[in-house]
């Protein structure tokens, strides 16, 4: 059997569609066509061949005459599309990637005949856009020059445009992505056998899910058993309440069972699971740059007072419990700066810049009571400036084996902390309550961790 691996580490690939045949439905287009080549031709060069079949010479001469790809990207109507693998599968091209849907079960059928004819793996139909390697440069998606930065978050979507908004997220806030793939109909190449991939994969330290339905359940927990001894793994499911599971059956060809079920199994598996698109990307990024929590204590230090209330109550909503600092600890941070009362938790007072942060963190770190440390840091109402952040990273250094989120609270105080320590280890949000949902990920990760 064709490794998965060839879907993301192909040496060559060929890309097959058309720049005349205009589909109302199935995403088969010029304009789609034009835009993958765009991509394709930008990261991958000479390794790539494009075929448009509208020039059938040209088509039956590359089948004739090249050397065989290892993966095709095909992007026309299903009949049309069934012609084609079977063509390349003749020549020797072992794994495929179809972009369209619309398929019917008939045509379904085709295809997992042509696989165990010929041995080959399929991703889709109908993953829309395909998948994506940031260490190869791999692309196959239209959207035109959109490429996460290189990172070690890996992400597999059962639905184009839930994987889309998390592509266009981790764009946009410059989220480090090691591997994209949208799955579609899964046919095929399901999420147990992208599991295993990730799992081997050495770019790849978080794995996140969206899933509507899972085909194999029983080996599917097995194996995620199995691999979140090393590597934590978070779920979004889509199609938890009745009306949306029958949407999802139809959306993807999938059996989207009971919630009830899949949380179960979840927990059965030792997988995260999140209630939103925006929670699974922050929690991947708190996974993918922090340690786990190993117990449920949290500080809170901040130069505000109200948002620091906030954020106890979020830490506390999030079973999480807020730390009992030593004595010793809070008669030294009094000592130093006798306007700030020791109690978590802790308001450093609106004047706080660099030193007494680093001074203070470093204590709360320090401390037995703690195991790990959510900081504020507002600008505005504030003496605090941009700069003085890079105190953060530089303090946490010396405490590797205790997490700390951080959170310039707002918009354009995110923004501006962001560009001044948004690349260390330190995840970065804009509200109380998204950091201690990361720190809440991070605990749960440390349970399951301790009990492997």
């Amino acid at each position: 059997m064709v490794e998965v691996r060839t879907l993301f580490e192909p040496r060559r690939v060929v890309l097959i569609g058309s720049s005349v045949i205009r589909e109302k439905v199935g995403m088969s287009s010029p304009q789609l066509f034009n835009d993958v080549i765009h991509n394709m031709r930008k990261f991958f060069h000479n390794e790539t061949q494009v075929l448009d079949t509208k020039n059938k010479e040209n088509t039956e001469d590359y089948l004739r005459k090249s050397e065989s790809a290892d993966l095709a990207v095909i992007m026309l109507p299903p009949d049309q599309s069934i012609r084609q693998v079977e063509k390349c599968a003749k020549k020797g091209t072992r794994a495929f990637v179809l972009i369209t849907g619309g398929y019917k079960d008939s045509q379904r059928r085709k295809l997992l005949n042509l696989k165990r004819k010929y041995g080959i793996r399929i991703l889709g139909p109908n993953t829309i856009m395909g998948v994506i390697n940031t260490a190869n440069g791999l692309n196959t998606t239209f959207e035109k020059d959109v490429m996460p930065k290189k990172g070690n978050i890996a992400v597999i979507s059962q639905s184009g445009g839930v994987g889309s908004c998390m592509l266009d997220w981790a764009c946009f806030y410059h989220v480090g992505i090691s591997k994209f793939a949208f799955v579609g109909d899964k046919i095929d190449v399901d999420d147990l056998d992208l599991l295993r991939y990730f799992g081997n994969d050495k770019n790849t330290k978080v794995i996140c899910l969206y899933l509507e339905g899972i085909k194999n359940g029983t080996e599917f927990i097995k194996q995620a058993r199995e691999l979140v001894k090393t590597k934590p793994i978070l779920a979004l499911k889509g199609g938890i309440t009745r009306e949306s599971a029958h949407r999802a059956k139809s959306h993807t060809a999938s059996i989207a069972g009971l919630d009830e079920i899949f949380d179960a199994a979840c927990k059965k598996a030792g997988i995260i699971r999140v209630e939103n698109i925006e929670e699974l990307l922050n929690s991947a990024i708190a996974l993918s740059k922090q340690p786990p929590m190993l117990g449920d204590n949290v500080a809170i230090v901040s130069n505000v007072g109200g948002p620091a209330i906030l954020a106890g109550d979020a830490v506390v909503r999030n079973n999480l419990k807020l730390a009992d600092l030593s004595e010793k600890t809070k008669r030294k941070i009094e000592d130093l700066y006798p306007g700030v009362e020791a109690m978590n938790p802790i308001d450093l007072i609106a004047d706080a810049r660099a030193s007494r942060y680093e001074k203070v963190l470093g204590l709360v770190l320090a401390d037995k009571n703690v195991d790990g440390v959510l900081v504020i840091n507002m600008l505005k109402s504030t003496f605090f400036e941009p700069e003085d952040a890079k105190v953060i990273p530089r303090v946490a250094s010396k405490y590797p084996h205790k997490p700390i989120v951080d959170v310039p609270a707002g918009g354009e105080d995110f923004a501006l902390v962001h560009k001044i320590i948004g690349n260390t280890r330190i995840p970065l949000y804009n509200l109380p309550d998204k950091a201690a949902k990361a720190l809440r990920a991070l605990r749960l990760y440390g349970i399951i961790a301790q009990r492997h």
